[in-house]
């Protein structure tokens, strides 16, 4: 048997003026052989979601009969996935633990021993983070090795004890002496997956021109669908209305934050709304992982002894007060409140990669996705 039959390279970028944009897993990227010599093997990609302050455990952990779970009242959100989801019980983070008469810590040692399960000690010294060992090896093929990004702006005041900030800002780590930086706005994230970069003068002088990165792009995409069969134009065109739409969102942030003359440090891209800020950075991670840009990617959705509060869904007072809760039923109803909510954001990121093609399957069953936080009960 003679089979002449090419592939476009997994690699294919849409070049314009300034830009490359990496492309979704197309049919035509995966050779005619691929099904006797497996090169049409879909990548893997991880994720890990951080939220602080702990859980209402009872609220939290599924009761289970041996054979299977019952959904909990916070992961509720997630009940359409119960049949990919692996809740792990009984496990326990020593080395968060105090060792000897180290001051605070209570936090920030949960925090930095996520990742790594090494103690951290006072003074900014730990481990290289399992996100970061995985990126050693898969960002070989990719043109980002991770993607870090949180929605707290880091603040060196934000300490515990004689811990310093480097614990409360960031979950990922290089090197045992380098934590990573977690990027909280949209814009910069978009463009580190998308391209035009520059200074902030010059993405305001770009968002006064209200010009899309995409529009660049346009002879080049003609190029390529000239060759694509029907589903590839539908799934390319599905993909780059999505880069788009998620454009065009920053773009309104960006809009509303300059207008803004009574916020000035609101930083350009940076969503008002918690929630809106929430929404773009998991669609930029879903696009990232979709166009295979990078198969790493940890969001820390809010530090340790987070103070926001969350009238949205009438929680008033702040979370971290809430999860010393002394056992008083109206702060653990609150603290359920907020864990939901969260659960509930989280799950729209699922829906989003599950409605991701990718070859025989979705995005979403191509991941490996984890979510919790480095405590437990937060009342003790």
């Amino acid at each position: 048997m003679m089979i002449f039959k090419k592939a476009i390279p997994r690699r294919t970028f849409l070049k314009g003026a300034g830009v490359a944009v990496a492309l979704p897993m197309l049919d035509s990227m995966v050779p005619a052989m691929a099904a006797v010599n497996d090169q049409g093997k879909k990548p893997l990609r991880v994720a890990t979601v951080f939220m602080p302050n702990g859980r209402i455990m009872a609220k939290w952990t599924p009761r289970t009969d041996g054979k299977g779970f019952e959904i909990s009242p916070t992961l509720a959100p997630l009940a359409p996935y119960k049949d990919q989801l692996l809740v792990m019980t009984g496990l326990n983070i020593k080395a968060a633990d105090a060792v000897g008469n180290e001051p605070g810590g209570v936090h920030a040692r949960p925090a930095g021993a996520f990742l790594t399960g090494i103690h951290p000690k006072p003074g900014g010294e730990l481990g290289i983070s399992m996100d970061q060992l995985i990126a050693r090896e898969w960002g070989k093929q990719t043109q980002l090795g991770s993607i870090e990004i949180a929605l707290d702006a880091p603040e060196m005041a934000v300490t515990d004890g004689s811990y310093g900030a480097y614990y409360m800002n960031t979950i990922s780590w290089s090197t045992p002496k380098t934590p990573l930086p977690m990027e909280t706005n949209p814009r910069v994230v978009f463009e580190r997956i998308f391209g035009e970069p520059g200074s902030a003068q010059q993405r305001k002088a770009r968002l006064a021109r209200q010009r899309s990165i995409l529009d660049s792009l346009a002879e080049d995409t003609r190029d390529l669908e000239r060759g694509l069969g029907s589903r590839d134009r539908s799934r390319l065109s599905d993909y780059l209305d999505n880069v788009r739409e998620i454009e065009r969102r920053i773009q309104q942030s960006e809009t509303r934050n300059v207008a803004e003359t009574a916020a000035p440090e609101a930083p350009i891209g940076t969503p008002d709304n918690f929630g809106d800020h929430v929404a773009l950075m998991f669609d930029l991670a879903a696009a990232a992982f979709q166009a295979d840009v990078t198969r790493v990617f940890t969001f820390m959705m809010s530090r340790e002894l987070s103070q926001r509060t969350y009238p949205q869904i009438g929680v008033t007072e702040q979370h971290h007060s809430v999860s010393h809760h002394l056992n008083n039923a109206d702060k653990m109803a609150q603290m359920v409140k907020i864990n939901v909510y969260y659960a509930g954001m989280y799950t729209k990121f699922l829906e989003k990669l599950r409605a991701m093609p990718d070859g025989d399957g979705t995005v979403l069953d191509h991941s490996l996705l984890a979510y919790g936080a480095g405590m437990g009960d937060p009342n003790q």
